[in-house]
């Protein structure tokens, strides 16, 4: 049996401190699991998916795990890693 795909989304926003820190923290982290790690701005992203800066925009930065929220404003290690291992 194979294990499900995983990726882990940080949405973000240009000049975002806590962003910058956030992705810090989270491409080590994914590289360890061979997790896939991308960055999505919701103020570029908005012309394609205005929801998505609606929903998340005042919170950044969100993690997503497999598309669904995980954390915001800090990455929340111990539980990412709880939840990548299984």
């Amino acid at each position: 049996m194979t294990s499900p795909v995983r990726t882990v989304t940080l949405l973000t926003r240009a000049g975002c401190g806590a962003c910058d820190a956030a992705l810090r923290v989270l491409v080590p982290l994914c590289a360890e699991y061979g997790v896939a790690c991308e960055s999505v701005d919701v103020d570029a992203a908005a012309a394609q998916d205005p929801d998505l800066r609606a929903e998340y925009g005042d919170r950044l930065p969100v993690v997503l795990l497999d598309g669904r929220e995980h954390s915001y404003w800090d990455v929340d290690v111990p539980r990412l890693r709880r939840d990548l291992e299984n």
